[in-house]
């Protein structure tokens, strides 16, 4: 949680979380930020601040994920990798790279919509971190982005093109505009963000990897270049491992501030908040950045990390953060929660031939998630699953909550509380062949084909029980469950673990093995996460 608005400091990460490869903007009084969602669906989460330190989610730009057949089954790692968010002719707009199929907008008259569907702009493999420039001055407009190896068989370096300022396609072949082999010691130059300042196109680009890199500027007169490089965040001797990608904002008062993450781990990438200005050229205490006229960007402390700091000159705003804790109000979630796949596009009717609920919720009049047990083959493997309803695991100690009630007798059903990541645990509830249900808590490891019971089944009462994960320093998670007189524990202390490039997730699940007709429903309610 970010500091009490008396307060005239910060404190980093102000987004203790993962909201990977950010960018930001302003409008007018407001900032908005994007960040990579990947595979989950919605995506695109739009969050909104009046003072760049407190942030709420406000919606998603994605509502699925295309070819929506292809994002029927989870894709992990794959989807949205690190989008741009710009504002231009009076619209927002939304840039990003598929590694698998090219570079992808959506744009719409206000934040919170109504979004395009996604617009193909440049298809090709490998093609990631776009960004879009349209120059207020000349009426042109431009598009850089970056390289994944894994798909293209290339990386470090960046290619510009112009654009057309529709943003509906480009006007060119592209060029090579910073290429990372030809300066000593780069390596995995990405994440570029475009701007236009002093009279000088700047490309904030990283470089490095994301748990050992730096944050580099290039600056050129003209947009093809030749750029010149300057290195102006990197850790040094703070515990910001990888301090880069991000973007920059300046407020109505003329602040400059940069935010971007930081890889942590199990966490995955928590956003920081940096204090940015604008050398003077030729300044002596600062040799080499005068180069050919103009200044250089000079983020945290004189290029290094803060882990506090003055506020921005901003009104002082209520303490907040992105939402975690839900009712299900009407048997909705709220936006903070993500499905791992698309849902079906096609719900079967309600019960009153009704569409009264998306084929994965069922709606009512009262509060709780109805969660259906959908039928399927993997059942021994969470990870397989597009029908889990994910969000992010916080930075912070916490202790992670909610109630589960199986509302299901067909034998196998189950429903629980996971943390999800290339290994998992659950707890939660199974329906036993003697129409029994059970309390059970299972884990899988990263590579395995199946998951195992982490403790012995055992009796559940059929009113439900309360699940606890107590998630401590590390990602060390402690599992337990309460049938009525008092929480017990279960199993060993967990482990979380990240996929490739996205945190653990907790998540609701409802599942059946396979078979005809309905298997019912898993009653979720009363979700909380606690501090610690």
């Amino acid at each position: 949680m970010s500091a009490p608005p008396t307060d005239h400091t910060y404190r980093n990460p102000v987004l203790d979380a993962d909201w990977s490869d950010p960018d930001v903007i302003r409008v007018g009084d407001d900032f908005y930020l994007t960040a990579s969602s990947f595979g989950r669906v919605p995506g695109l989460p739009l969050l909104h601040s009046r003072d760049l330190v407190n942030w709420t989610l406000v919606g998603h730009a994605l509502h699925r994920l295309e070819p929506e057949d292809e994002f029927a089954v989870p894709r992990h790692d794959r989807g949205v990798w690190a989008p741009s968010l710009r504002h231009h002719d009076d619209r927002f707009w939304i840039f990003w790279g598929d590694p698998d199929q090219g570079v992808f907008q959506v744009n719409a008259p206000g934040i919170r919509g109504p979004w395009t569907r996604p617009h193909l702009v440049k298809a090709g493999k490998g093609l990631i971190d776009p960004c879009p420039l349209w120059d207020e001055e000349t009426g042109e407009a431009y598009l850089v982005h970056a390289w994944a190896k894994s798909r293209s068989g290339v990386k470090n370096r960046l290619t510009g093109h112009r654009m057309d300022p529709r943003g509906t396609g480009l006007l060119d072949e592209g060029e090579v505009i910073v290429d990372g082999d030809r300066i000593p010691g780069w390596f995995t130059l990405e994440g570029p963000k475009l701007y236009r300042h002093d009279g000088w196109f700047w490309i904030l680009a990283p470089a490095g990897g994301v748990e050992t890199g730096w944050q580099g500027a290039f600056r050129s007169r003209d947009f093809f270049g030749p750029y010149e490089e300057k290195v102006v965040l990197e850790q040094r001797d703070t515990d910001v491992n990888g301090p880069h990608q991000g973007g920059w904002v300046r407020t109505p008062s003329g602040e400059d501030w940069f935010l971007h993450f930081q890889q942590r781990g199990a966490y995955g990438r928590v956003v920081h908040l940096q204090p940015m200005r604008w050398s003077a050229a030729g300044d002596p205490s600062r040799p080499g950045e005068g180069g050919s006229g103009g200044g250089w960007p000079v983020i945290g402390n004189d290029g290094a990390p803060v882990a506090e700091h003055r506020r921005p000159d901003l009104p002082a705003q209520p303490a907040a953060a992105p939402a975690t804790d839900d009712d299900f109000p009407g048997g909705r979630h709220g936006p903070q929660w993500q499905w791992t796949a698309n849902p079906p596009a096609d719900p079967p009717p309600g019960p009153d031939g009704g569409d009264a609920h998306d084929g994965w919720t069922t709606r009512h009049s009262g509060d709780g998630l109805r969660l259906t047990c959908v039928r399927t083959a993997d059942a021994h493997d969470l990870r397989a699953l597009p029908n889990v309803l994910t969000q992010r695991l916080p930075g912070t100690p916490c202790t992670v909550e909610v109630d589960l009630r199986l509302d299901s007798t067909e034998p196998g059903a189950r429903a629980g509380l996971a943390v999800l990541g290339d290994a998992y645990a659950w707890i939660g509830i199974q329906r036993g062949a003697d129409g029994t249900a059970h309390l059970v808590h299972r884990f899988a490891e990263a590579g395995a084909a199946g998951e195992r019971d982490a403790a012995h089944p055992r009796l559940a009462p059929e009113g439900g029980v309360r699940l606890r994960i107590e998630a401590g320093a590390g990602a060390r998670c402690r599992f337990s469950y309460d049938t009525g007189d008092g929480f017990r524990p279960s199993g060993r202390t967990f482990a979380a673990t990240p996929w490739r490039w996205v945190g653990a997730l907790l998540g609701l699940t409802a599942l059946a093995p396979t078979g005809r007709g309905s298997a019912g429903t898993a009653a979720f309610t009363g979700f909380r996460i606690t501090p610690a």
